[in-house]
């Protein structure tokens, strides 16, 4: 009975998401196509609200998002469910390694949020893709890095990499990218502080695969809480392995605080 009862749960979600992606995918290819702005920059805000409402995530924000400013806002990573929690926040696109490109449905979302795929294997992106990071913080757009270059377990923070980083900034050519530190973590599963025994139902990492783990998270029914912290914007001059190590030790210090027992 119990499994019964998950597969029809997980069924009406996807049913849900289903839905509401025929309806938002569309609109967005049209704005896109046309250029109309305020529309493609505020509907995945919308989409990602109402993703999270359904897969059972509650976003908590702290601090303050940008808006409207060129920025370059650098996180850790803990799972796939990072992107619609961050993305339900405010109006940006994110950095992605370019194997997300070529993911069933997850890749087609990633271009819809005008996300820019970097092969994170070399020093700096293409030609290409340098010119399309430049255009938009140029364009006083946000973009999201995830500097550990891969996921973490979510009770500790991974050594970001200021490669990531750097590269980002060269892209940019002359124009000064604001940095500004960023921490994601899931706090709390049905009402009750989430530890490391339950996080493997939220993290996804290690050689984890990502249907498996997507499925049963729409099939338990657990709500989840997890916290957005943002920092204090680092000014675009600073060296970047410096503005790296302080993101880094912002995301250290936000994790520490948000486990600490109660």
């Amino acid at each position: 009975m119990g499994n019964l009862r998950g597969n029809l749960r997980a069924w009406s979600r996807i049913g849900a998401l289903t839905a509401i992606t025929l309806v938002g995918a569309p609109l967005q290819w049209v704005a896109l196509r046309v250029g109309a702005r305020p529309v493609y920059q505020r509907l995945p805000v919308l989409f990602h609200r109402l993703v999270c409402r359904i897969i059972g995530v509650r976003v908590r924000v702290e601090g303050q998002p940008p808006r409207g400013r060129s920025t370059l806002l650098v996180s850790n990573h803990v799972s796939w469910a990072d992107i619609t929690a961050i993305a339900s926040v405010t109006p940006l696109s994110f950095i992605a390694k370019s194997e997300v490109a070529g993911w069933p449905v997850f890749g087609t979302f990633a271009r819809l949020q005008r996300s820019v795929f970097v092969d994170r294997a070399r020093r700096s992106a293409t030609a290409q893709v340098n010119g399309a990071i430049a255009r938009r913080l140029a364009d006083n757009e946000a973009m999201v890095l995830f500097a550990e270059g891969t996921t973490g377990e979510g009770m500790r923070v991974l050594p970001f990499r200021s490669a990531l980083v750097g590269a980002v900034k060269d892209a940019a050519g002359e124009q000064a990218v604001r940095l500004q530190p960023m921490c994601i973590c899931y706090v709390a599963r049905n009402g009750l502080p989430l530890g490391r025994d339950g996080l493997p139902r939220i993290a996804w990492y290690g050689d984890m695969d990502l249907a498996p783990h997507l499925m049963d998270l729409l099939r338990s029914g657990d709500r989840y809480e997890a916290v957005i912290s943002f920092g204090e914007p680092v000014a675009g001059g600073v060296n970047r392995k410096v503005a790296t190590r302080m993101a880094e030790d912002f995301a250290r210090a936000r994790i520490r605080r948000l486990r600490r027992p109660p």
